[in-house]
């Protein structure tokens, strides 16, 4: 039986025995400005701020429309095939009334936004925290900066109807294989996802057949979740019939 003198309530939790830790309380902390700040980085403060970001990425997307996610490496320089495959892409999505979702970063990102806001669409970029990028590229019309990955990767898959993969690295990859997962557990249906670059993805292809199915890892089924191609026509085709699945909605609205 518990000693109740060694009892201490912190909000709903309970301390008891070893796991009592003497201090000041919680709304005392809050009012005395002369006090430590170390509680900003603490567990319980960071669930607000996941909140907080949960609340802001669905307050300012909630309106968006039917929208694709475009992902793709930030390294791809400007002169590159791939940057204008990138910017194709995002200029045919516009034209076919999808808002357009990147990562917001530079590269193939950049590229995706540039073609989706030239064409007159709506450019959005779901930007994260990173020691070595500096902020959303100039073509976001409507940009969110994430604190936490997991936050920014919610925003993706609740507001886009399918990706669009051009070469990347490991954060592509992450994004590629999150919406493998998700559509494999049927988490969520009708969500096309294409990747774009057959020189680039057959070999990830192959080896997933010939490996990864082969040692039964994956059903055969499986492989047919992902579209490889070159061609952006077909890219676009395949987001279009998904949407019109799904519903008929009208077009997104360029944001003010």
């Amino acid at each position: 039986m518990s000693d109740r003198t060694h009892d201490r309530m912190k909000g709903p939790v309970i301390e008891r025995r070893g796991q009592v830790r003497e201090g000041s309380t919680t709304d005392q902390r809050l009012l005395d400005s002369r006090g430590p700040t170390d509680w900003v980085h603490t567990d319980p403060w960071r669930v607000l701020r996941i909140q907080a970001e949960f609340v802001e990425g669905f307050g300012a997307l909630a309106e968006l429309g039917p929208a694709i996610g475009v992902f793709g490496s930030a390294r791809t320089p400007t002169d590159h095939p791939h940057y204008a495959m990138a910017e194709e892409v995002g200029r045919r999505l516009a034209e076919a009334h999808f808002a357009v979702i990147t990562g917001g970063g530079p590269g193939a990102m950049e590229a995706a936004n540039k073609g989706a806001c030239e064409a007159g669409g709506v450019s959005v970029g779901l930007g994260i925290e990173l020691p070595f990028e500096a902020g959303l590229n100039q073509w976001v019309d409507k940009g969110i900066n994430f604190r936490y990955f997991f936050a920014r990767k919610t925003m993706f898959v609740k507001y886009a109807q399918g990706f669009v993969v051009l070469p990347g690295g490991l954060g592509t990859f992450d994004e590629l294989f999150e919406a493998l997962t998700l559509v494999q557990t049927q988490k969520v249906t009708s969500f096309p996802i294409v990747l774009l670059g057959t020189a680039y993805w057959q070999g990830l292809m192959d080896w997933m057949r010939d490996t990864v199915l082969a040692e039964g890892k994956i059903n055969p089924q499986d492989l047919d979740m992902m579209v490889v191609t070159d061609d952006v026509d077909e890219a676009v085709a395949l987001m279009v019939a998904a949407r019109e699945d799904r519903w008929p909605t009208p077009s997104p609205k360029r944001p003010e």
